[in-house]
């Protein structure tokens, strides 16, 4: 447990596939699940999830190959878990790639769908890029057919497949995610679904911009400095940056070279923002070259922890291997705030309790 995080007390359980870095665990865990396992591949992963969730009654990190996990290695009884949640890959139906859907090796659905089988819980989240829901003729057939229905045959109504923007939740960046939530029919009535990205009042939401999040973290980089302009370069960025939200931002591939903070349209919008997307900066006490880090022309490059913030993150939240490999884990995250509202819907369904106010 985080410095900052109590331990749940709903008595609800929770295991997650396709953990990463943990942002869905720990919005999750705010919500009130009790993670009985998180399963990760990635070793830089495995070992951020472990670092910051060792204090987490029950909660097992497991590295594991989902192809070829084994449900019976969770020691769990048909029917037992509350909730089955996962953010599968996205690269198979990601507007970034070839969106190849099931014919990419890589689309996990089919091994979640079967351990939704196996396990039989009471809930399922699974967490997506918006390209599997738009346009919707695109992978209409895939998400009817072999999503679905497999879901409906197991016995689930499918309560909500929205695209949520991120923003809306408080966290300063564009993130467009598809959320899928299937309850079993005790509980879906209960289920109070979020408008859709397109149906909210978007002028109702006060924006948590770039300024406002990176304000404190950035003001102390630039205290360190020495230069007799840093307290004018911070400025200038502070006016920039509190101008508005980040665009989304990306993890990249690992096939593909060092980090940086997306496309060229994604480096503009950052550089509109007061801050350079030409790769990430080391922390504020490793800094080698203030030129590249602090002051280049676009203006500061932000840390993995200040990307971690952009996110959602909670500045306790440890990140681990190296400055790459940590930023990765960060730009593929689900942002923890996002997490925990759609986590309360489902708490709140389980406990066939109705949910009071507007549904976002």
């Amino acid at each position: 447990m985080t410095s900052t995080e109590s331990e749940p007390e709903s008595g609800f359980t929770s295991v997650e596939i396709c953990a990463g870095a943990g942002g869905q665990a720990l919005g999750l865990h705010r919500a009130g699940f009790k993670h009985h396992a998180l399963i990760e591949i990635d070793d830089n992963a495995v070992t951020t999830l472990k670092a910051n969730t060792a204090d987490w009654e029950g909660c097992r990190v497991l590295q594991r190959d989902l192809n070829d996990f084994d449900v019976a290695e969770l020691g769990l009884e048909y029917g037992q878990l509350s909730l089955l949640a996962g953010g599968v890959p996205c690269p198979p139906f990601s507007a970034a790639g070839k969106q190849l859907g099931q014919d990419d090796e890589r689309d996990l659905f089919p091994v979640m769908l079967k351990m939704v089988e196996d396990l039989h819980p009471k809930a399922v989240m699974i967490e997506n890029v918006r390209g599997l829901l738009e346009p919707p003729e695109k992978f209409r057939e895939y998400r009817e057919n072999e999503i679905e229905r497999r879901l409906k045959d197991a016995g689930y109504e499918v309560c909500m497949w929205r695209v949520l923007e991120a923003w809306h939740f408080g966290v300063p960046q564009l993130r467009p995610r598809a959320i899928l939530v299937a309850l079993l029919p005790e509980y879906a009535p209960f289920f109070v679904p979020f408008k859709r990205a397109g149906d909210v009042d978007e002028s109702a939401i006060t924006k948590v911009t770039v300024g406002q999040a990176l304000r404190d973290t950035m003001r102390h980089r630039f205290d360190q400095s020495e230069d007799p302009e840093a307290g004018t370069a911070f400025k200038t960025w502070f006016d920039a940056a509190d101008k508005d939200i980040a665009p989304t931002l990306v993890g990249g591939s690992k096939k593909h070279g060092g980090a940086d903070l997306g496309p060229t349209r994604a480096k503009k919008a950052w550089e509109k923002l007061g801050v350079c997307g030409l790769g990430v900066a080391n922390d504020w006490d490793k800094i080698v070259d203030e030129g590249r880090d602090l002051f280049a022309k676009a203006g500061p490059k932000l840390t993995v922890e200040q990307a971690a913030i952009i996110q959602g993150f909670p500045g306790s939240w440890q990140f681990r291997g190296k400055k790459t490999a940590a930023y990765r884990q960060v730009g593929n995250a689900f942002p923890p705030p996002v997490a925990e509202a759609v986590g309360r819907r489902i708490r709140a369904a389980l406990e066939q309790r109705p949910v009071g106010g507007e549904a976002v």
